[in-house]
């Protein structure tokens, strides 16, 4: 994933841009960067690996030798930004969030049509940044080149851009998969893509883009340069999982989202007879404690914290790029209570279950501290199909998910054939994917959020999500 902000202001932005960019670290740990604008000095840039070091702590010693009025910065999980690119267009800094799944069509086709160079990485690959600002600079204005950008890219496009005018540009996703908030303060705007960033910086809610939306931002106002489109799909998972739990997403808090599906999910199942006597309901650090909560409340079960996440210095664990780093980074960051699990009938719930494997070390742990019995709950549906649209992910083929490798299990390539039936636990072959990850993981029982649930918690239109990754369907 990734995430980014940036500030345009009547007095020096250092600060706000900093500890803006640094309140989205939970969104990415491979890369970050700044750029900044003044009048008399014009850009000054930094880009770092974050991989080893938080963000903070990585640009604290640059701070000195940034200044200005305006500037934008980002968390990326792909690829080193923001870029500072020079064309016909002016000399810019650009980052962005998104993924493009026809990278290498693109650059064939920017080189078929005139084009004779990119700047290659390591891998050979182009840096899909550099990729968005050369497809922008084929067009005569910035506005016309986002709309191409967005319009040729398979995947999503969502985008900053810091003209040598010290003006920011702010392009929402032509879906809407992601948000775009604007913030006001008496001195100035800025743009985000979470809004208690903002919030702790002293800035108010002042607008939220519309999906296709390309807004021009100043230190005086903003304006729209592109008007928004009705189609929206904006991505469930911000609200299940990786949006962060004080931020507002379409008029939804994230927080309160999650105490409200863990409830549904409670409720529902009490209507199916299928909760467990248990001793605790607890939730999965970080983002399946909300969740957690809402269940517990609901069915008035005890909630209990039996793993206690260290955090001050573990990072997100499904950030490494080696599995047995991830899962041993996962076992580290989790220390358990035991007198909250010998001999305890437990329920845990977590925002998703991906791939399984880390879940499968703290099942085999709880057991080893003496748990009677371990339930387990995820607060969405089985993720059947890998996301086109967002890079949230380091899944590179749809067999990793634990649910598809079942199906495979069960019933070869005829189950890929009726996935509907797999992700409906009240189906026979549902009943037989849960019976069949119970076994395999050591859970007594299991049990997922249903699509309409989910839905039902996020409470907006619901042709205005996505839910691809579940469902399968655009």
């Amino acid at each position: 994933m990734g995430g980014f902000f940036g500030a345009a202001s009547k007095r020096d932005v250092v600060l706000d841009v900093f500890f803006g960019v640094d309140y989205h670290s939970h969104l990415g740990t491979r890369r970050a960067g700044m750029i900044f604008h003044d009048t008399d000095d014009g850009f000054q840039r930094e880009i770092h690996s974050i991989e080893n070091t938080p963000f903070r702590t990585r640009f604290e010693d640059d701070l000195p030798g940034f200044h200005g009025c305006s500037g934008i910065g980002c968390i990326s999980d792909t690829d080193p930004q923001p870029l500072l690119v020079r064309s016909h267009l002016g000399t810019f800094g650009i980052t962005t969030v998104g993924a493009i799944n026809n990278a290498e069509a693109l650059v064939e086709a920017n080189f078929a049509s005139g084009g004779r160079q990119f700047m290659a990485m390591s891998s050979g690959a182009v840096n899909t940044t550099e990729l968005v600002a050369a497809l922008i600079n084929q067009k005569d204005t910035f506005v016309e080149g986002i709309k191409f950008a967005q319009n040729v890219i398979e995947g999503s496009l969502t985008l900053l851009i810091m003209t040598d005018g010290g003006q920011i540009i702010a392009a929402r996703d032509k879906m809407g998969r992601l948000p775009v908030l604007i913030g006001k303060n008496d001195e100035g705007h800025c743009i985000s893509f979470e809004s208690f960033a903002y919030h702790k910086l002293d800035y108010d809610d002042e607008y939220e883009l519309g999906p296709g939306e390309i807004v021009r931002i100043s230190a005086d106002s903003y304006e729209t340069i592109s008007p928004a489109g009705a189609e929206m799909k904006i991505c469930a998972f911000l609200w299940t999982y990786y949006g962060y739990p004080n931020s507002n997403y379409e008029g939804i808090n994230v927080e309160v989202m999650r105490y409200r599906n863990g409830a549904i999910m409670a409720r529902d199942e009490a209507a199916r007879g299928t909760v467990p006597d248990v001793d605790y309901v607890a939730g999965v650090p970080d983002s399946g404690v909300p969740h957690a909560i809402g269940y517990s409340t609901e069915c008035k079960a005890p909630f209990g914290r039996p793993f206690i996440k260290y955090t001050p210095t573990w990072p997100r664990s499904f950030m490494p790029t080696n599995q047995d780093v991830r899962n041993r980074v996962a076992k580290m960051k989790l220390i358990p209570v035991p007198e909250l699990i010998r001999d305890k009938k437990l329920m845990f719930v977590d925002d998703s279950i991906v791939r399984g494997t880390q879940l499968q070390g703290t099942v085999n742990y709880l057991h080893e501290c003496g748990a009677a019995e371990v339930h387990m709950r995820s607060a969405c549906p089985p993720i059947m199909y890998g996301c086109k649209y967002l890079s949230f992910s380091r899944s590179r083929s749809e067999m990793e998910l634990i649910a598809r490798r079942v199906v495979q299990d069960l019933e070869g390539d005829e189950g890929q054939k009726h996935l509907d039936e797999y992700a409906d636990g009240s189906t026979e072959r549902g009943k037989c994917m849960l019976k069949s990850i119970c076994e395999t993981m050591g859970f007594d029982s299991l049990g997922y959020q249903t699509l309409e649930g989910m839905l039902e918690a996020i409470g907006i239109d619901r042709d205005k999500v996505c839910t691809y990754c579940w469902s399968g369907k655009e």
